[in-house]
């Protein structure tokens, strides 16, 4: 069973969280959603609000569902599941039935999917979008991320409720 907690309550080392456990990102309702899994994104305060920001590529699957959504969720598991983590990092929407083939059991709120099988939660809505602009990477080495000149978007979520197990 989840528990609610406050976002400040979430324990886990974020740089942990996301490079090694990875997101599971997930847009939609319960009807129609899909997701993807993620390992760029970062916890923080932004404009006095506790946020996450996430980075979609404009050629994956799973951007049209966050562009059409106001929420979308974060969803991180156990061990066990990085089989299912794999295949929906590897695997596109338009080409298999994500809502179907993992086998996660989807929940609702807000409008918004998340899923049982996850042992922490964190469903947000977008307050910002920026797409990443080629220019302005400092570092020439970031190129290298996007020789197909495939950039990201990067949205900022506002945290509206978390969830444990």
């Amino acid at each position: 069973m989840f528990q609610i907690i406050k976002s400040e309550d979430i324990e886990d080392n974020v740089f942990k969280l996301i490079d090694q456990d990875w997101a599971l990102i997930a847009a939609g309702n319960k009807q129609k959603y899909n997701m993807m899994t993620a390992s760029w994104a970062g916890m923080g305060i932004l404009w006095g609000k506790k946020v996450v920001f996430i980075f979609i590529r404009l050629s994956r699957y799973t951007y049209k569902f966050v562009e059409e959504s106001d929420v979308f969720s974060l969803n991180f598991f156990e061990e066990k599941y990085r089989p299912i983590l794999n295949l929906c990092g590897t695997k596109s929407g338009g080409d298999i039935d994500k809502m179907k083939e993992p086998g996660l059991t989807s929940l609702e709120e807000n409008n918004c999917v998340y899923f049982e099988e996850a042992r922490l939660v964190i469903i947000c809505k977008k307050i910002y979008y920026q797409d990443l602009i080629p220019a302005q990477f400092l570092d020439p080495k970031i190129k290298s991320n996007y020789a197909n000149r495939d950039y990201h978007r990067m949205y900022i979520g506002e945290i509206l409720s978390a969830y444990r197990k």
